[in-house]
């Protein structure tokens, strides 16, 4: 029986906290605005840029301004050293193996744009790993559920046999709502007690015991992936 493991990227992945730090900043100064301080930047990774923008300055701000300079702003960042995207510790080794498993297909569920993982998945070498790819260009923001119904849709599988993996509590959130068995990372941007409020199972502190909790329930199928995981 197949299982879907879908991923958040921004947080679980790749560690963006400095790039998008400095393009908030840059996107916000080039409209006469004191930027967000690093906690207030981090706490809306995971929205769309409009949702992002509207919980950082209110709806009557200049979001669709705000967005168009923070993609400027990001893309000039994206080439500048300084910068870099890496993944983090365990993580691509995590992909890969999971990449192997004929029982899973590989999702990813994410604010980025699909031109920014478009970017990531061909600097990581991963083409053709994900079974699909929802972003922001293709559904509502996270929390709502809309991302994970479509993937589970385009990857043929059920809220049982699906979990979600994410940082904040946005992708808890969603889960919940779509019916999907949530993990939190403890290495992202919002901390683990919100995570657990927002709906986690588990939350994990390194890849190790991330790899370690999918290996259990995806060897198995008499019981649900919730069941499975929140079992131990």
């Amino acid at each position: 029986m197949v299982t879907l493991v879908v991923f958040d990227v921004d947080g679980t992945l790749v560690d963006s906290q400095h790039l998008i730090v400095e393009a908030q900043a840059r996107a916000f100064a080039e409209h006469g605005l004191i930027a967000p301080n690093r906690k207030e930047a981090l706490s809306v990774v995971g929205l769309s840029l409009p949702e992002a923008f509207k919980r950082l300055v209110g709806e009557a701000g200049p979001i669709e301004a705000l967005s168009d300079s923070y993609r400027r702003a990001f893309q000039a960042l994206r080439i500048d050293p300084a910068y870099e995207e890496p993944l983090f510790p365990g993580m691509g080794e995590l992909v890969e193996a999971l990449h192997a498993r004929p029982e899973v297909r590989l999702g990813i569920a994410t604010g980025k744009s699909r031109r920014g993982v478009a970017h990531l998945v061909d600097k990581h070498g991963w083409n053709g790993w994900f079974a699909t790819i929802q972003t922001a260009d293709d559904a509502p923001s996270k929390p709502d559920p809309a991302m994970l119904q479509l993937a589970m849709a385009e990857a043929d599988t059920s809220p049982s046999r699906t979990v979600m993996i994410g940082d904040t509590t946005y992708d808890m959130m969603m889960a919940r709502s779509a019916g999907v068995a949530a993990i939190g990372v403890a290495w992202g941007y919002h901390p683990p007690g919100a995570l657990f409020g927002a709906g986690a199972v588990t939350v994990v502190e390194s890849a190790k015991t991330l790899a370690d909790l999918i290996a259990r329930p995806l060897d198995e199928s008499s019981r649900s992936v919730a069941d499975q995981i929140a079992a131990g």
